[in-house]
């Protein structure tokens, strides 16, 4: 309630339904539900009558098992078939499909090696035709991949994976340094269009 003066868009990540009625009634405008709304019977309801705006995000397994030995057969099409069939149950429940976006979910039951193929290929899930959100940013995959780095030394490479998110197309980057990622958005705009943007 405290946030009800703010001007930006302000999001409730939770996959409870009574938590989401009050977010709203407090002023969330948007909800982010890491279950893609199959946690409880009656979020699809909810999310539906509250008429906002809703990220699936894909997950494998619980918060507990969820990296316990991750498997996919492909994960970018399994990833991207679940989200589809997300949608359309969402759809069907009676949720404007212009008021869906999805995640992929990075580092929510995946390997480094997932991490990085959904990265690659996130442009494929334009092809579901919602807005794509990626949250990448200060993740374990980073460290792993930049060789161990800590929590505290992963800003450069949290600015290349949203970098490669934006010229894939991403419409939203969820971020923890906002000032040093508008930046370096900004000057690789400038260089892909010779000039200031």
């Amino acid at each position: 309630q405290g946030f009800q003066d703010c001007q930006a868009l302000l999001s409730v990540d939770t996959r409870k339904s009574p938590v989401m009625r009050q977010a709203a009634a407090a002023g969330a405008g948007l909800i982010n539900d890491v279950t893609a709304l199959s946690f409880s019977d009656d979020s699809l309801q909810t999310v539906s009558e509250l008429a906002l705006p809703v990220c699936l995000m894909h997950s494998q397994g619980t918060p507990q098992t969820m990296q316990d030995d991750p498997r996919y057969d492909d994960v970018v099409l399994d990833v991207y078939d679940y989200l589809a069939g997300r949608i359309d149950v969402c759809v069907a429940a009676g949720i404007d499909r212009d008021q869906i976006i999805i995640d992929p979910g990075i580092g929510f039951g995946k390997t480094v090696r997932h991490n990085l193929a959904l990265i690659d290929e996130i442009a494929m899930f334009h092809g579901l035709g919602v807005p794509i959100l990626l949250g990448a940013s200060r993740k374990s995959f980073i460290g792993v991949a930049a060789k161990n780095a800590g929590v505290g030394n992963r800003l450069p490479g949290s600015l290349a994976v949203a970098l490669a998110g934006a010229r894939a197309g991403v419409q939203i980057l969820r971020v923890h340094d906002v000032a040093e990622t508008k930046q370096a958005l900004a000057v690789s705009m400038s260089v892909e269009h010779h000039g200031f943007c």
